[in-house]
């Protein structure tokens, strides 16, 4: 009998044999949340899940793990009085390659460790695994889990225009979680035999194909189509793997795809791009995750005994920690801007609602990118070569010759779990962390563009003045908030760091809010939110989001203590803070965490701190742990070109948000 559609995506969400009489229809949605979450839920799943457990309610306890590429780690969550909370962490190397190659063993390593420091009992013994539900004495309500283990889920893309179709496609295997291995196209300027040869030494996990827009010829489809049969591309994965193909071009294309590959796992969904004017990225994002699920997952080490173990698919990291984002600009409406800088890759996630016309989806404006070559470990070389030794040097102090940082650098690349044991080895690595979100947003941006090819409706001014519109739309103007995770971020000393490299790296412009993630819960966060949003939100709001405070950045330049930015506020005390900022200098007001207050703000002429070139602005301003802070120093941000004034100009800022111990400042030549 021919499955439905429905049983298909029960059977895939829950893949175990079960009794009739034992399933329970549950939905994930709850009417005790507020209307932002509620909007998640529907903005995110959208779906029935079949389920063995508690209804979301009677839940108390809950574990999230994620299973990294050198280390797995394993979060568990408990219901209190005040709601849901973050109890313990445990984490321990994962174990997807020989010779224990099964993903379990890491993952009940690193859960015992909760269970060591928690007394409450989660695995079983026979047979092995994770006890569910919690039977009043030991177990979980829920489990879920992300990966990227094995390199993740790897992919190449294929269409018919780079700039267009082929782009398409590229955006919906990155909002999917992939690492886009080449993308593939009619007019990437290649001749055919390069590309052949390309594709067959890629090996990938999947293949996205797209091209054309529906009624449309089908001739430059069919023929990339015949150029990837011609090269037989075999999976990462061996002979035994069936390679899964999602095709989403043009539909009159796709009895001509289905001759060609009998011999793949080919699906076809809906046209990635319909129109020139319309890009529908969603459908081929969520077969790409479904496919992961039954083809990938289902062929790595210890995935299918793991697969038995969890509620909900597992999902990779990247996608995860992308959904945790888009939770955070869906509570708070506003444009988010994210980050999560890795030893290897550096992930940039964008959610700009009303910035993204012609997209079509749930996930209205979001996009991924990710920088593989960009890390602060495994890759930091790869950072000092596209960055280039000057921009390094430039964020430095301390007295250090060239040489001394390149290999002070290599020294990392060779032992990369290493973490700095003096101040000069973290000033160093955070200004490499500079360089590398310098990098991996000028990345994004080629990422994040308008639509190739559509037809945009441009203003009187541009059209008078014939302007130029901007491809990408992440303009720092637009940016209401921005939120960093990763190790180098989290395990920042001093929280003020974070909030400078941040700041330094992207250069908000007008009044951005800046997050944190604490303990790196995100990812886990992310797949909680699929299932259990009120959860995952009342557990990101009090144990996971740092709130590092305010920082306001008016555009433009003057000379060296100009005034150029006034600004009054009314504090939580009822007393009020009256300000003027001189150009060149960064300024720091002490509001707590969780506080908010307004504030109104001017700049003086030459100058702009709100959207449309606006001078004055009546701002909402939120406390943090570092505050509000007052950046003077313009848009862009410049440096001396006297390498004396310019040392003297990083210790002036550093020293006026105490970002390191007095102690260092003394080693600096006067």
């Amino acid at each position: 009998m021919k499955r439905s559609k429905a049983f298909k995506v029960c059977t895939l969400s829950h893949r175990r044999f079960v009794k009739a009489k034992d399933l329970k229809i549950t939905i994930a949605y709850t009417n005790s949340i507020n209307s932002s979450i509620e909007g998640f839920i529907m903005w995110t799943s959208k779906r029935v899940q079949i389920s063995l457990r508690k209804p979301l309610e009677q839940m108390k306890y809950i574990l999230a793990t994620d299973v990294g590429s050198t280390t797995t780690k394993a979060r568990f969550f408990e219901k209190k009085k005040e709601g849901w909370r973050f109890t313990a962490a445990g984490e321990s190397p994962t174990t997807v390659e020989a010779p224990y190659e099964d993903v379990t063993m890491g993952v009940c390593n690193c859960v015992r460790e909760v269970e060591e420091l928690t007394g409450h009992k989660i695995l079983s013994r026979e047979p092995r695994g994770i006890m569910l539900p919690f039977d009043g004495d030991s177990g979980v309500d829920l489990y879920c889990t992300t990966s990227s283990a094995g390199g993740g889920l790897q992919m190449m893309v294929a269409g018919v225009i780079t700039s267009m179709t082929a782009e398409s496609a590229n955006r919906a295997a990155l909002g999917a979680g992939a690492i886009v291995m080449d993308i593939i196209a009619v007019d990437d300027g290649r001749p055919d035999y390069q590309k052949i040869q390309r594709i067959r030494t890629l090996r990938p996990d999947m293949i996205l194909m797209a091209g054309g827009t529906d009624g449309g010829t089908i001739k430059h489809v069919v023929d990339i189509a015949e150029l990837i049969k011609a090269s037989e591309p075999t999976p990462r994965l061996g002979i035994d793997y069936k390679l899964p193909m999602v095709y989403a071009g043009n539909k009159n294309a796709a009895p001509h795809i289905q001759e060609l590959f009998k011999k793949l796992a080919l699906t076809i969904v809906d046209n990635i791009r319909p129109t020139l004017e319309v890009e529908k990225i969603e459908p081929a994002r969520k077969e790409i995750h479904e496919l992961f699920m039954e083809h990938v997952m289902a062929h790595a080490p210890g995935y299918l005994n793991l697969m038995k173990w969890t509620d909900v698919d597992i999902m990779p990291t990247p996608a995860g920690e992308g959904l945790a984002v888009q939770l955070i600009a869906k509570v708070y409406n506003k444009n988010t801007l994210g980050v999560g800088l890795g030893g290897a890759t550096t992930n940039i996630y964008s959610i700009l609602e009303s910035y993204y016309p012609g997209y079509e989806g749930d996930r209205h404006g979001f996009v991924r990118s990710v920088s593989a070559n960009l890390g602060m470990s495994y890759s930091i070389c790869n950072v000092l070569k596209e960055a280039g030794i000057d921009n390094i040097m430039r964020w430095l102090f301390i007295p250090l010759d060239k040489d001394d940082l390149r290999n002070r650098l290599r020294n990392k690349m060779i032992r990369p779990t290493t973490i700095p044991q003096t101040t000069e080895e973290l000033i160093i690595e955070q200004a490499a962390a500079r360089e590398a979100l310098r990098l991996g947003l000028r990345h994004h941006r080629t990422i994040a563009t308008r639509l190739k090819g559509a037809m945009i409706k441009r203003d009187m001014t541009s059209a008078i003045f014939d302007q130029e519109l901007e491809e990408t739309y992440v303009d720092m103007k637009d940016i209401d908030i921005i939120v960093g995770t990763g190790g180098l971020l989290s395990h920042a000393p001093r929280r003020v760091q974070s909030l400078l490299i941040l700041t330094d790296a992207w250069q908000p412009e007008g009044v951005t809010w800046l997050f944190q993630d604490s303990v790196f819960m995100m990812p886990h966060l992310g797949v909680l939110a699929t299932v259990h949003p009120e959860a995952a939100w009342q557990i990101f709001d009090k144990d996971c989001l740092i709130r590092l405070g305010t920082v306001i950045a008016p555009t433009g330049l003057a000379k060296d203590g100009e005034e150029i930015l006034d600004i009054e506020m009314e504090m939580p005390d009822g007393s009020s803070v009256k300000e003027t900022v001189e150009f060149g200098a960064i300024k720091r007001i002490m509001l707590p965490e969780r506080e908010k207050t307004k504030a109104t703000i001017s700049v003086r002429r030459g100058f702009t701190i709100g959207p449309e070139g606006q001078r004055r602005i009546e701002a909402d301003l939120i406390g943090g742990i570092v505050g509000i802070v007052i950046d003077a120093r313009g848009r862009p941000l410049t440096f001396p070109k006297d390498d004396s004034e310019r040392i003297g100009k990083l210790v002036e800022w550093a020293k006026s948000l105490d970002l390191y111990p007095e102690s260092i400042y003394q080693t600096v030549k006067e």
